[in-house]
């Protein structure tokens, strides 16, 4: 097990910590808001409430200039160096849908794609098909055998899905084959090794199926990954953790560090509302929360939409907040910025409201307001060591 100095003066007690991840926060100066970006924009009362008696800061998810993905930034989050420990989408949505992964599984994430006559990707997302017409699709891939392996194609949710590819001496030093943009063509599978040969023959069979449908007629992969073990949240911080999240790769990323996830009925804010209540009812003292909206219209530049998930998770909050914590945590796990429509290397503003703070250097919750706040600017990997500090649950170091 390891044992770093948080991990030895981590102690157990009463409190009930929520860190609630609001996907894709972070973004830069809009110029049709007038320079302020969504955050700002929105009607956030609740938070600002929030951030009026609490502390704000803005964390980095990896390294200043890196942009991360949505798996490494959140293990940030959660304490785990994302340099250290480093996992592929696929595992995280594999484990997201209750897939029993084995140790050596090679694992990929896979986006139902379009692209034109001239094998050029027009949309990554493929219209974000239903998750009714992704299970349509996956149907039709079950049935692909390879030989060397067993392969199992797993619906994840609208345009996501993934493949496990199970047997001997199987590797993850595999490229992505989405490109990341659109106006590209796929990455094509180089490489000798038996894994390239696997995902080469995957790709090619699935091509054969898909290429006469419309919108979704390819698929691209990202994210290979091994599955291996990692050290557990309970180990390491001394917390019962529970995770409430509509979408599978976030339970799964949860999973992976070994906090009991919770399902949501209904799926949607309501759902994870009983959801957060059902998980303090059942002793859990730690609750990872995570809203995905915002990420969503970041990603498609859409500053309105974006604004209305802010908003909506805020007139949420007081529901999440009824059962009772004694500290909560409001953040992101990266930037979104609207007019990039991608994942950025900008910081997140961080509100931690709660325990012994330096309160009152803020009035609302913005990046601008975050940036001045009392927190200051730290890595990711310090969110755990100050929500741990704020509920009393570190002892004091040396005499």
């Amino acid at each position: 097990m390891y044992r770093g100095l948080v991990e030895e003066l981590a102690r157990k007690n009463d409190s009930r910590i929520l860190l609630a991840v609001i996907d894709g926060l972070g973004d830069i100066s809009i110029e049709e808001l007038g320079g302020r970006t969504p955050l700002e924009a929105a009607r956030t009362p609740e938070m600002d409430r929030l951030a009026a008696g609490g502390a704000l800061g803005v964390h980095i998810s990896v390294a200043r200039g890196i942009t991360p993905g949505s798996g490494p930034a959140h293990l940030g989050l959660f304490g785990y160096d994302p340099v250290k420990y480093q996992v592929g989408r696929g595992v995280l949505a594999a484990l997201g849908v209750g897939f029993n992964l084995k140790h050596g599984d090679l694992a990929v994430r896979i986006n139902f794609c379009t692209l034109d006559d001239e094998g050029v990707i027009t949309d990554r997302r493929a219209g974000r098909i239903t998750t009714e017409k992704c299970v349509e699709l996956v149907g039709m891939l079950a049935d692909i055998k390879i030989d060397g392996v067993e392969t199992f194609v797993i619906p994840v949710k609208q345009h996501r899905a993934c493949v496990v590819f199970r047997g001997n001496d199987l590797s993850d030093d595999i490229l992505d084959t989405d490109p990341g943009l659109v106006g590209h063509r796929p990455v094509p599978v180089d490489g000798s090794e038996k894994s390239h040969r696997v995902v080469r023959e995957f790709q090619r069979k699935a091509e054969e199926i898909l290429k006469d449908l419309h919108p979704a007629n390819f698929l691209l992969m990202r994210g290979f990954a091994l599955h291996k073990e990692f050290p557990s949240f309970e180990e390491r911080f001394a917390l019962d953790a529970a995770s409430v999240a509509l979408y599978p790769m976030y339970r799964g990323v949860a999973g992976l560090v070994g906090m009991n996830v919770f399902k949501c009925d209904p799926e949607d804010l309501s759902g994870e509302v009983k959801a957060v209540k059902k998980a303090l009812r059942n002793g859990h003292d730690f609750v990872f929360l995570h809203h995905k909206p915002a990420d969503s219209a970041g990603e498609d530049g859409n500053v309105s939409a974006k604004i209305r998930a802010i908003e909506e998770f805020d007139r949420a909050l007081p529901s999440f907040l009824e059962p009772g914590f004694d500290v909560v945590c409001i953040t992101g796990d990266h930037s979104t910025p609207c007019p990039m429509k991608l994942h950025s290397w900008h910081s997140v503003p961080v509100l931690i409201h709660g325990g012994p703070q330096r309160w009152g250097y803020s009035s609302a919750f913005s990046e601008r307001q975050a940036i001045k706040g009392a927190l200051g600017s730290f890595m990711s990997t310090d969110i755990m060591p100050l929500l741990l500090a704020s509920a009393g649950k570190l002892a004091k170091f040396g005499a």
